[in-house]
């Protein structure tokens, strides 16, 4: 049996993807922005969102096996104000929960930045612990890095994995860590995207008081794929590895035969696990950087809902069929 999800939060649909490659359907997908619902548009050829998962009527809404949600993260990220659930953005925990109840959902697969687990010393986790217990499911949860989930983008999230407490299953295990391809099979756009070292604003970041004139460009430039985030106020050097993809700013820099590169939209998408074919309909469509920079940013890592996926299917004994499916 294929098992059918819904794909709720659903941005530009990293998460969709994954759960399709690991053999699951989706039968319809929510998502309040409309400038990622138009990109999503533009990936899967799917039209059909029904809007702000508040206003669903969970009596209108097509029978799904899981519910996939990526949910609104700002309250809780190490990077945004720590105001937590008792910020409208984070009340989005009780609708996903009573679709749950009231749709007798089988199976979920939740997603949220890492500042989660000790937001307000913890109190913020094992409340929401509670109202997914209280819904009636076993509850799996752990951080997982994309790094080593196949692309190499340091991104640690947490991960909430449920099954309803009538289902015969086995215990549910977090996927294992899989190879990655190197860097360069994701940094790969072959557009114009130099970036001017003696930019006033990164040479001074370069000369700030935080880097103890500790970089010098002459020699960052000399080796490939050293990255370079400069999206504080200072400069930080890395090596075959991209720090977080974010929302909001956007500063990551590579270096590549010599020269400085600004990352481009269709790089993030690769390190957020989107396949090629996919990733060139943004450059096909021409769409601007800056905004699938910040929807990259806001996405999930395929790869990781992809194995995540797998290992649900395997801890109802149904991977083997899908894998037939797919192959």
């Amino acid at each position: 049996m294929q098992l059918k999800f819904m794909d709720f939060c659903s941005g530009i649909g990293a998460g969709r993807l994954g759960l399709e490659n690991a053999g699951m359907c989706c039968v319809a997908h929510s998502e309040i922005d409309l400038n990622s619902d138009l990109t999503y548009q533009l990936f899967f050829n799917d039209y059909s969102n029904l809007g702000d998962l508040t206003q669903l009527n969970s009596d209108d809404l097509p029978d799904f096996d899981v519910m996939l949600a990526g949910f609104p993260c700002q309250t809780f990220s190490i990077v945004g104000k720590r105001a937590g659930l008792d910020d409208n953005r984070g009340q989005i925990i009780y609708y996903l929960t009573d679709i749950l109840k009231q749709k007798k959902v089988s199976f979920f697969i939740l997603e949220n930045v890492k500042g989660l687990i000790n937001h307000n010393k913890g109190e913020t986790l094992n409340f929401i612990l509670s109202l997914l217990l209280e819904a009636g499911y076993d509850v799996y949860h752990q951080v997982l890095d994309s790094q080593y989930y196949g692309v190499p983008q340091m991104r640690q999230r947490v991960y909430f994995v449920g099954i309803r407490k009538d289902i015969k299953h086995m215990p549910f295990k977090f996927p294992q860590p899989i190879l990655s391809k190197p860097i360069d099979d994701f940094l790969s756009d072959d557009r114009d995207y130099e970036f001017d070292v003696n930019n006033p604003t990164f040479q001074k970041y370069l000369a700030s008081k935080y880097n103890k004139n500790q970089y010098n460009i002459e020699e960052i430039l000399k080796n490939d794929h050293n990255i370079i985030d400069w999206r504080q106020s200072d400069l930080r050097l890395y090596d075959k590895k991209v720090p977080t993809l974010r929302t909001g700013r956007h500063g990551i820099l590579y270096t590549k035969n010599g020269t400085l590169r600004k990352l481009s939209g269709y790089e993030s998408l690769l390190l957020q696990g989107f396949s090629k074919q996919l990733a060139k309909k943004v450059i096909e469509h021409k769409l601007p950087d800056g905004k699938i920079l910040s929807q990259a940013g806001n996405a999930m890592t395929v790869t990781v809902i992809e194995q995540i996926g797998k290992q649900l299917l395997k801890s109802i004994g149904e991977q083997d069929e899908q894998q037939a499916k797919l192959d």
